[in-house]
């Protein structure tokens, strides 16, 4: 029998907002909907109950390319906030859509008492170069004004420390790209995973200079495996630094070793993240709970 806790889910803004007044970290994770039945049940059952030990402030759960995991996001989202009471966060993207399905989709999203989106341009499905459905978005800020429309909705955008993997022209013409999101009426940002910080606070202190003034919030993952973090950072265009790579190829196919050593690397990074002001932590978790727990616990926040 499922246990109804339901409670009523915040909007992130004002989560950030509450917090950064207290001078406290807003720590969040996010998830990817899973592919198996017993998939769903470890991670509505097992990951996230361990996880809300923590007493983290929001989640999300991502949006397979080309909307390929819809139905599958929404399930998940509504059952967070339902079942764990945990304010969640949808991601929603323009790939494969048109203007009249966002809508239908945005009206689904607030029928389920879901009060945040992630705004993005989103990935084709099969990869390969984006191409505009027509009736569609070609941009994620147009997206982000369609949805602002709807008064109902706390918006989250991505951002990319290093630049954009589809932005040829350098990562500063991505980060104007990311300007123009937040003025059409994003509240926070949530970066790609990066394993520098140099380039977060770069990153940073441009849009700053701009005049940004939304929390700008760095997205770390607890490497798991050598291998995989490796093919990770390949498909989104984040940068390996040489000492970190030199360690991984020494760690080679050993997880326990990867593991431990992904908990030490990140809690470095949180570390040296939050006392340079970062507003919080988004951490992804890759629907596993123990690095995570063991980072949180590392930096007091657990």
């Amino acid at each position: 029998m499922i246990n109804k806790i339901e409670k009523h889910a915040e909007l992130v803004r004002d989560i950030y907002a509450a917090k950064i007044a207290a001078g406290k970290p807003v720590i969040s994770f996010e998830f990817f909907p899973p592919k198996t039945e017993e998939g769903d049940r470890n991670l509505l059952e097992k990951t996230i109950p361990t996880l809300l030990e923590t007493k983290p402030d929001y989640c999300s759960v991502t949006y397979g390319a080309g909307g390929s995991t819809r139905e599958k996001t929404l399930m998940i989202v509504d059952r967070i906030q339902k079942e764990h009471g945990l304010t969640a966060v949808a991601h929603l993207t323009c790939v494969s859509a048109t203007k009249d399905e966002i809508r239908a989709l945005l009206e689904q999203i607030r029928s389920l008492g879901v009060k945040n989106v992630l705004a993005l341009r989103g990935d084709p499905p099969g990869g390969g170069a984006f191409t505009m459905t027509p009736g569609g978005f070609e941009y994620s800020n147009q997206l982000v004004e369609f949805i602002r429309e709807f008064d109902h909705f706390s918006i989250g955008v991505a951002g990319f420390p290093e630049g954009h993997i589809a932005c040829k022209q350098g990562k500063q013409v991505d980060w104007g790209y990311l300007k123009n999101k937040i003025d059409a009426g994003a509240d926070y940002v949530l970066t790609q995973l990066f394993f520098d910080n140099a380039d977060f606070y770069e990153f940073r202190d441009f849009l700053v200079k701009q005049g940004v003034k939304i929390p700008l919030v760095p997205g770390i993952v607890p490497i798991l495996n050598a291998n995989q973090i490796k093919k990770f950072t390949a498909m989104c265009g984040s940068r390996i630094p040489a000492a970190l790579g030199a360690k991984l190829d020494e760690i080679g196919d050993d997880e326990a070793a990867a593991t431990a050593f992904g908990i030490e690397y990140a809690t470095k990074q949180c570390e040296d993240l939050l006392r340079n002001g970062a507003p919080g932590v988004h951490f992804y978790t890759l629907n596993k709970s123990h690095s995570t727990i063991q980072v949180l616990k590392n930096i007091g926040l657990a």
